[in-house]
């Protein structure tokens, strides 16, 4: 099938959506292997590289683990590279998204978010992604189509910035997104050539300045290059919210950096959320506002670099947060609300904060639900701080649970 570029507006799902955005930056190698619900993005590209309107090495591997392996080595060479995945995919990729990280390599990874096994699930939630949170990678979670392709144009340009050099992985959630259809908006491929610069790095194999790409360390110095991959996560917030403005300038869409806030500038009650879910979210504002109900929403985009001063500065004078995960640390409880709450820390005023564990395996989540999550924080700033109040609470739990 060949893929049209002609209309400035078409009627794509996420998956195509990010796939078109690969195209506009013109990546030099894809490399390629298909898992639910992430399939249609590859088969996409395929067909773009099949009919010549993307000029690329298409390498289709026999699995997920040679898919990180020879993104890896295409970017050893200095060439732009892109993969794919999902799940037990991402798992499976796990050793090498360590090496890709550490060795500097700018990587641009759309992960489908979907529910891990036991019990197989090919329906989303976020345990897989946030699983990886610490290998290395920035995680972005995008909300809706659109997003989803202009953020895959921003990954390439922030990933391959000289002060970042660090791989990155765009986030969406599982047919929810990656197969609901959307009006998007194409970019002219003019405007995505100013925008994104032809890929230039100094880490790379070369004749002409050899250099080693695998090396070893002692005791004596691993931490010094840990520091540095550190520090370039960090650097990379300022580039995030420079690409960000300068897209916004270009293109005429910009979706606020690190995070963006929704009726938080008199808020009560705050709920966070990441992901496809924010829409939902939005509409129980809106619905809870009517009602007098001091309602505010904050989608977090970025996971890792974590936008840490954003959230304090969201936090404001509001009575209570709620974070919405759709995953959770088994034992303790969700990795996002771990990472707000140690932002939170650090305020001298602590609002109430209470985690809400929904969506796992794809449950749905709707707008009574979410409305029903704003009363919990307010009956909980109702019965004081000084009450026991569940820190960690279920939302629209099927079954009964023993323990």
């Amino acid at each position: 099938m060949k893929t049209q570029m002609s209309k400035q507006k078409v009627f794509i799902s996420g998956d195509e959506a990010v796939a078109l955005g690969v195209r506009l930056a013109r990546p030099h190698v894809i490399s390629a292997y298909p898992i639910t619900p992430q399939t249609i993005v590859v088969e996409r590209l395929s067909e773009m590289v099949e009919d010549g309107s993307l000029k690329a090495r298409y390498i289709h591997v026999e699995s997920e683990h040679s898919a990180m392996s020879a993104a890896m080595g295409a970017s050893a060479v200095g060439a732009r590279a892109f993969t794919a995945t999902s799940s037990q995919g991402l798992l499976y990729m796990a050793e090498g998204m360590h090496y890709a990280s550490g060795g500097r390599m700018p990587i641009v990874m759309m992960n489908a978010n979907r529910s891990l096994a036991l019990p197989w699930s090919i329906f989303g939630d976020h345990r897989d992604s946030l699983s990886m949170l610490d290998s290395g990678w920035i995680q972005v979670y995008v909300e809706d189509a659109q997003e989803a392709l202009d953020m895959t144009i921003q990954a390439f340009r922030i990933a391959e910035d000289a002060a970042v050099l660090t791989p990155f992985m765009i986030n969406l959630d599982g047919f929810i997104l990656t197969h609901t259809y959307e009006i998007v908006d194409i970019p002219d491929q003019s405007k995505v050539d100013s925008f994104l610069p032809v890929f230039k790095t100094p880490n790379k194999m070369s004749l002409e300045k050899p250099k080693s790409m695998g090396f070893s360390t002692s005791p004596a110095d691993n931490m010094e290059f840990k520091y540095q991959q550190h520090k370039a996560m960090l650097d990379a917030k300022d580039i995030i919210h420079s690409v960000d403005k300068e897209f916004g300038k270009t293109f005429g869409r910009s979706y606020g950096g690190m995070i963006d806030s929704y009726n938080c500038e008199d808020a009560d009650y705050v709920l966070v959320t990441a992901g496809s879910v924010t829409g939902t979210a939005r509409i129980a504002v809106d619905n809870l506002r009517s009602r007098g109900i001091k309602a505010g929403l904050v989608k977090l985009r970025y996971l890792r670099p974590f936008p840490d001063e954003e959230v304090r500065a969201a936090a404001g004078d509001v009575k209570a947060i709620g974070v919405l995960d759709k995953d959770i640390s088994f034992g303790y409880e969700g990795t996002i609300f771990t990472n707000v709450n140690s932002a939170l820390a650090h305020l001298s005023i602590r609002p109430v904060s209470i985690n809400f564990i929904a969506g796992l395996g794809g449950r749905d989540i709707s707008i009574k639900d979410i409305e029903g999550i704003y009363h919990d924080l307010e009956e909980a700033v109702t019965v004081g701080k000084d009450k026991s109040f569940a820190k960690v609470r279920y939302v629209n739990m099927g079954v009964e649970i023993d323990g």
